[in-house]
């Protein structure tokens, strides 16, 4: 066993993908995979589990995954000492960029986890649309977001995470709190509140409100989740938002939409060419395990 394989080992274990994993390590995908044909041989233990749409760690891949993966960080750290004349690694930044929905529960929960491993990196998260976080990203201004894919960001990678629906969110009290489905017409002329025309997800919302021939009365705009929530709490106002920027057992009702349904897909954002410091990688490993069960 050579370091290589295990550096081709975790990059495959964090991306799931072969094409990508091939593409950050700079080779060919048949050479990808026999170096891990080659690491199985030798363990005697199947790593991963491939299908024609999936790959997935096997109970081995992810045993070998927890030790590995610390090890090479370690290893990177050591030569990224050397190289800085003994400059202590983990006195280390990542700065993040996050869209409001994921500001909620998502990245708080992956902080969480992220500095009880790294107590010493400072973390800088700043909550953005995902025009912003794109054009910070491209400017070399943030090391990584999570949004949604950009329009016309070339010079950017894009990782999806997963598919989420948005959902139509109202107080236990609003005439529609009891439905089990709601259909996009039937919201023609409700009070609402929805983001800012500047954002992704209310241009997106504002495409599916004319295809159902819908027009709601925008009656508040706000350009964060949070206190979108609490207007809704407090009102008869509805909103759409995504289910994942709800705190369970929350006292407000979540209707799914229809006809047609808002959907959008959440990912991983960073530059291309950029370097990719053990940090990054790290936080960026975290936020594809948050995100794997709403998948």
């Amino acid at each position: 066993m050579e370091l290589r394989h295990l550096r081709y080992f975790d990059a495959l274990a964090e991306t799931l993908n072969f094409t990508r994993a091939a593409e950050r390590l700079h080779v060919t995908q048949s050479t990808l995979s026999h170096q891990i044909r080659q690491l199985e041989e030798e363990l005697g233990h199947t790593l991963f589990e491939r299908s024609t749409r999936h790959v997935r760690l096997t109970e081995a891949g992810e045993l070998l995954r927890s030790y590995a993966t610390p090890a090479l960080q370690q290893i990177d750290h050591g030569l990224h000492a050397l190289r800085q004349d003994g400059a202590d690694p983990l006195q280390d930044s990542l700065r993040l960029g996050t869209t409001h929905s994921f500001a909620t529960q998502l990245v708080p929960m992956c902080l969480s986890s992220f500095l009880a491993h790294a107590p010493a990196t400072l973390v800088s998260v700043q909550e953005l649309s995902a025009r912003e976080i794109a054009t910070r990203l491209a400017e070399g201004a943030l090391d990584l977001g999570v949004s949604y894919r950009p329009a016309d960001a070339p010079e950017l990678w894009f990782e999806p995470l997963y598919h989420e629906e948005l959902r139509l969110v109202v107080a236990p009290t609003h005439l529609l709190a009891r439905r089990r489905r709601v259909r996009m017409v039937e919201l023609h002329g409700l009070r609402m509140v929805l983001l800012p025309q500047a954002f992704s997800t209310r241009q997106l919302l504002d495409e599916a409100f004319e295809a159902a021939g819908a027009a709601p009365r925008v009656v508040v705009e706000l350009n964060s989740i949070a206190p979108m929530i609490e207007l809704i709490r407090r009102t008869d106002i509805a909103g759409i938002i995504a289910e994942t920027a709800i705190t369970p057992g929350s006292d407000l009702a979540v209707v799914p939409l229809e006809d047609p349904t808002p959907r959008r897909t959440p990912g991983l954002l960073w530059k291309k060419g950029a370097a990719r410091s053990p940090t990054m990688r790290h936080m960026a490993a975290i936020i594809r395990r948050a995100a794997r069960p709403a998948g």
